[in-house]
Formats: C-alpha cells, sequence, structure tokens
C-alpha cells in the first residue's frame, strides 16, 4: 500500500492530466451538443489506455523500486546494480551516484593505507620499546631491594601500556584480526593472572581460580587481553582481599574486594576515556581498558556485564558464544 500511494505522489502529473483529458471530452461532447453515447465511448477508450500505461510503467516502477531497496540493504552492491537510467534526469542521477561511489572507494582505499602504515609503526614502535624494557628488567634481577621491585612494577605498566596501544590501534579491523577457535579457557585464564602475578604479589592480593569450563568459543589471544584489562582494574583498585575467578551458570565471572564502583558510574564504565569517580581519585585512570575490553567482547561475541558496590567489590561475567552465533557473522 504504502508503495502504491508513493508511485500515485510519484506521477501525480500523469494522473492529473488524465483527470483534465477525460473533463475536456465531456466538456466538448456538451458544447458540440454531441451523443452522449460517442462521448461515454471516447471517455472509455481513453481510460482504457490510460490504465495500459499506468500498468506497464508501475511494473517499470517497482521492479526500480525492488532493486533500490535490495541496495539500500547492501550498499556493496553500488554502483553495479544499480537500475538502468531510462531518461535523463535519471542518468544524472545515476551519474552522480556513480561519482560518489568512486570518490568513497579512493576514500577508503586511503584510509586502508593510512590504518596499515599507522599499525606497522605501532608494531615496530612496541617491538623497539620492548627492547630497552627487558634489558632494564635483567638489569634490575640482580637486585632485590624494595627500590628494583618498585621499578620493575613501573617497567611491567609501561610494557602493558605499550601493548594497549597496539591493541587500540588492531581494533580499527578486528574482524581480519580474529582466529575464533575451540579455547582452553582454564589456560588462558591462568596465564593473563601469571602476567600481573608480580603486582599480585607486591600488593599482597590473593588470587583463588576455581575449575573453570574447559573450552569456549572465542580468540585466545583478545580473550586473553580482555582478562589482563579485568585484572589490571582489580590490581588498581583492591587494596585488601583479592580476586576471584570462577563459573556462574555458564559465565565467567572475575571478582575482587576492591572499592567498587559508584552505581551513577556504572552504565558509562565502558565509554571512551570515562574514568568516574574512582579515575578522579586516581590520575593514573585512562579510561581507555575496559573500552576497548568492550569493544574486543562485542567483536567476539561476548556478553559482558558488571555488578558492583561502593565498599565492597565488582563482580563482572562474560557469557561466551556458541559456535552456530559465529556461524552467522
Amino acid at each position: 500500500m504504502r508503495n502504491l500511494l508513493a508511485y500515485l505522489n510519484a506521477r501525480r502529473a500523469m494522473l492529473i492530466f488524465f483527470a483534465l483529458t477525460v473533463l475536456i471530452i465531456r466538456l466538448l461532447g456538451y458544447l458540440a451538443a454531441q451523443d452522449t453515447v460517442y462521448v461515454k465511448y471516447e471517455t472509455v477508450l481513453v481510460s482504457f489506455a490510460f490504465v495500459c500505461v499506468v500498468l506497464i510503467d508501475g511494473g517499470r516502477y517497482r521492479r526500480k523500486l525492488r532493486q533500490l531497496q535490495q541496495i539500500g540493504l547492501r550498499t556493496e552492491l553500488l554502483p553495479r546494480e544499480l537500475p538502468d537510467p531510462n531518461d535523463a534526469l535519471s542518468r544524472e542521477y545515476d551519474e552522480l551516484i556513480r561519482a560518489f561511489c568512486k570518490e568513497n572507494e579512493q576514500l577508503r582505499a586511503k584510509y586502508n593505507l593510512e590504518s596499515a602504515e599507522q599499525e606497522e609503526y605501532y608494531t615496530l614502535w612496541v617491538h623497539q620499546i620492548k627492547t630497552p624494557i627487558s634489558a632494564m628488567r635483567l638489569l634490575l634481577d640482580n637486585r632485590n631491594d624494595e627500590n628494583a621491585r618498585l621499578l620493575k612494577q613501573e617497567l611491567f605498566k609501561v610494557e602493558q601500556y605499550a601493548d594497549l596501544a597496539l591493541k587500540f590501534v588492531k581494533l580499527g579491523d578486528i574482524a581480519g584480526d580474529l582466529v575464533v577457535e575451540l579455547c582452553d579457557l582454564n589456560e588462558i585464564t591462568r596465564a593473563a593472572v601469571k602476567k600481573y602475578s608480580l603486582l599480585f604479589v607486591y600488593n599482597k592480593l590473593s588470587v583463588e581460580i576455581e575449575p573453570l569450563e574447559k573450552e569456549v568459543v572465542s580468540d585466545s589471544m583478545w580473550l586473553g587481553f580482555i582478562l589482563q584489562q579485568l585484572l589490571s582494574n582489580c590490581v588498581k583498585y583492591t587494596h585488601v582481599g583479592g580476586v576471584r575467578i570462577y563459573m556462574e551458570r555458564g559465565a565467567l565471572v572475575v571478582s575482587d574486594t576492591g572499592i567498587g564502583i559508584r552505581k551513577e558510574d556504572l552504565p558509562r564504565i565502558f565509554e571512551k576515556g570515562y574514568t568516574g569517580y574512582n579515575g578522579r581519585m586516581d590520575n593514573r585512570a585512562s579510561g581507555i581498558g575496559l573500552y576497548l575490553s568492550k569493544r574486543a567482547a562485542d567483536a567476539l561475541r561476548i556478553q559482558i556485564s558488571v555488578e558492583s558496590e561502593l565498599g565492597k567489590g565488582t563482580k563482572v561475567s562474560l557469557r561466551f558464544p556458541i559456535r552456530d552465533e559465529f556461524m552467522e557473522m
């Protein structure tokens, strides 16, 4: 019905012309004192011709509209699937769309090239910065005083920030970086905890890992990254107690006994650059870690949710997709 109304609106000039034609035929028949039978015949003939034109034109309009609607759902079909223009105005629109598509392809190619160069630069930078970090860590390994332990922690943080910068760039095209497969959840979780063991030990925080579901459908590298960001927040905002990792109703849960998150901050914790009350109290917070974790989780079809109570701790749940959900991607 909507398409019919749209067609009638597009052809209103033709409808007005038909109505005027019928009116003129009747008026001329009246002025010429012509027999009404002939006037009716003339009206019927004109109406029949008009209906034939409408049916033919309406069929073309409908086919063209369907093509455009399909293109609207799949813009990658532009411009090769554009309907053939049937008049001068349509040809002008067709040429304009093709010009826009060509410019868009050029801009996309330029963006892809710049993104690739940026990722290459950050990758090179991260690998280069790790060389002096490793050298300083070797020098500190020969010392066991308090200052050496503090410096080891700071070196670890520098290395993590460098990796975070690289992940930030890679997230621009994360689909091309994903390797989705069955992953050992125990192995990935324990590797993430081991990576942060230095900070856990220094801050005297406990870590409890309960038996976890053996395998999940995910990308091991990006899942590890998500867990590392969650553990980083646990260490940063937990001063007494520790972290507990366990399964609950099919979801992986990372909970801590930290300072918690304010109720008004919870809806915005995954926003880029948002630090909330805790972040304002801690000038080291950047508001990037959870933002990147949420983007990676979305790409992996992982449902991530957060519960928190101020002064009691925070609980983050990761619910993994089934294999069929990735087949639909």
